[in-house]
């Protein structure tokens, strides 16, 4: 039996350092993922969205080449997000279970898709906490506008807020691979088969479009608050225009009267 660990260790790791420093036996690489042989049958997959996967590695071994990947990693994660899955190998027999994988042989390719969607998984998780965390912000001041008839945010802070929720949805866009299946599936039967049940397994679909719902909703309240804003700037600026047109007539009355 073998296990599979993926991780959320950082924002960002820095793929490029890593590969031009780290001296592993790397199978694969592109500009967002590299993927090493640390060892016989054990292997690192690394992303560039702080991610990080092994695949037979003990609890020591994992330690030290996070350690290792601290300097090119951005926002290093004391706590992180993590997925088990376990592996086991019986002849003639591709089977994806709960929390389990049964491969009919060793198979690198094989590994890297375990390994690949368990990584996913996390990615989702993180980025439902996240999306949750922003939907409960947005929630209280949608409640603050019901019951006061004005909103509790001002406009710079709006601004960042509108600014974190597109940031989000453009980071889950560039590294969530959900609806895309990997080339090495395109020429094999039994990889494409293996991914899809990972897919179905980590429930990765429906967990994606939860979050880009969420993100909707938050967008929508986000607007209509930006909205109620520039209806209130839009406002005080009629109300200053008028105000100086008084001052003007008030000021041409009192020169004719008096001059």
């Amino acid at each position: 039996m073998y296990q599979v660990v993926a991780y959320q260790v950082a924002s960002t790791i820095h793929t490029k350092s890593v590969k031009e420093q780290l001296d592993w036996e790397l199978l694969f690489s592109d500009s967002d993922e590299l993927f090493y042989k640390f060892s016989k049958d054990q292997f690192i997959y690394i992303f560039q969205y702080g991610m990080v996967g092994f695949f037979n590695l003990s609890t020591d071994d994992i330690g030290e080449i996070l350690k290792q990947l601290k300097p090119f990693s951005r926002n290093f994660f004391q706590e992180r997000i993590s997925e088990t899955i376990h592996v086991d190998v019986q002849q003639n027999i591709l089977k994806v279970a709960f929390e389990k994988v049964i491969l009919p042989y060793l198979d690198t390719e094989m590994i890297r898709l375990v390994v690949l969607n368990a990584s996913q998984s996390v990615a989702l998780n993180r980025y439902s906490e996240i999306t949750e965390e922003l939907l409960e912000e947005t929630n209280k001041h949608t409640l603050y506008l019901e019951r006061k008839g004005k909103l509790d945010i001002s406009g710079n802070k709006l601004k960042r807020f509108i600014g974190k929720t597109l940031n989000i949805k453009n980071k889950i866009s560039e590294n969530l691979y959900i609806f895309d299946a990997p080339e090495i599936t395109w020429e094999s039967e039994q990889l494409n088969r293996l991914n899809t049940d990972l897919k179905q397994s980590f429930d990765l679909t429906d967990r994606y479009h939860l979050i880009h719902d969420r993100i909707e909703i938050i967008k929508e309240n986000l607007e209509l608050f930006k909205d109620i804003m520039d209806h209130k700037e839009s406002s005080k600026l009629e109300w200053i225009i008028i105000i100086l047109i008084l001052v003007e007539v008030v000021d041409m009355f009192v020169v004719k009267i008096f001059f």
